[in-house]
């Protein structure tokens, strides 16, 4: 790979700088060598619960030095694809926290059962707000013909206290049920990696992509022409790795590794 100033870093950010908000060891120490190298960076997450402000602000008080520009989430990509695709429709969001400032441009409508049915159902993050009731009334909106937009297709991510369940649990069941199929606007879409890319200014060949997540961070990063780094930490299981559709470019122990692999590429 070659660039003036090294190959253009994506970065996703849960389970791979941080758990539950806690720096992973090295992680701050590493994101401030690639600084002082001079390496062109962006920080790629299907975080669905904080704006890109919130996300970079949370991050700076742990000490990374990153800010709001460096963020590209999974809302504000979704943002982008209703701005383009669906033009002033009624989109209703299921998400678990607040990220309505990424989602400028998009007309977002209340869940109203007696009202005007809306005609996008938008899928953020799971958690609190994906009950029983909510889903099932997202179910009857698609069976009536709403379309379904998900931000990403995660199964599951590390939390603190273990692995929980994310968006893509749900998800696979209300395609399944309605007949339907979600276009997913975060990772591993490949409109959300070139997004990214062109953030950078690189092309796929001159960009590494680093995440604990096989499927959605590293082969779907490689299948879109970039190097792919998985590390074994957040998400990563030894099993989900052999299971994978394919294997990883670089597999290393922590992001804390990722200095001195750039070196040698």
């Amino acid at each position: 790979m070659e660039g003036h100033r090294g190959p253009g870093i994506l970065i996703d950010i849960d389970g791979v700088l941080t758990v539950s908000w806690e720096p992973l060891p090295g992680a701050v120490e590493a994101m401030t060598a690639l600084r002082e190298a001079g390496r062109p960076l962006a920080l790629v997450t299907n975080n669905t619960s904080r704006t890109r402000a919130s996300i970079a602000a949370r991050l700076a008080g742990l000490g990374f030095p990153v800010g709001t520009d460096d963020i590209l989430t999974a809302p504000a990509a979704t943002a982008a694809y209703l701005r383009t695709h669906h033009p002033d429709a009624r989109c209703l969001l299921l998400t678990t926290g607040d990220v309505r400032g990424d989602l400028d441009g998009v007309r977002l409508v209340e869940d109203d059962p007696g009202g005007e049915a809306p005609d996008v159902i938008v899928l953020g993050g799971a958690g609190e707000a994906f009950t029983y009731a909510a889903l099932n009334r997202v179910f009857r909106y698609l069976d009536r013909g709403a379309r379904l937009v998900a931000m990403h297709r995660n199964l599951y991510w590390r939390t603190a206290g273990g692995l929980d369940l994310d968006t893509g649990a749900f998800l696979l069941g209300l395609e399944r049920a309605a007949g339907v199929e979600a276009v997913v606007t975060g990772k591993p879409s490949a409109a959300f990696f070139g997004a990214a890319l062109e953030h950078l200014g690189v092309e796929p060949a001159q960009a590494v992509m680093i995440g604990d997540d096989v499927e959605s961070d590293v082969l779907a990063a490689q299948r879109a022409g970039i190097t792919g780094v998985l590390v074994r930490t957040g998400k990563y299981r030894p099993e989900a790795v052999r299971a994978a559709d394919g294997t990883p470019h670089h597999v290393v122990d922590s992001f804390a590794d990722l200095p001195a692999l750039l070196d040698g590429l």
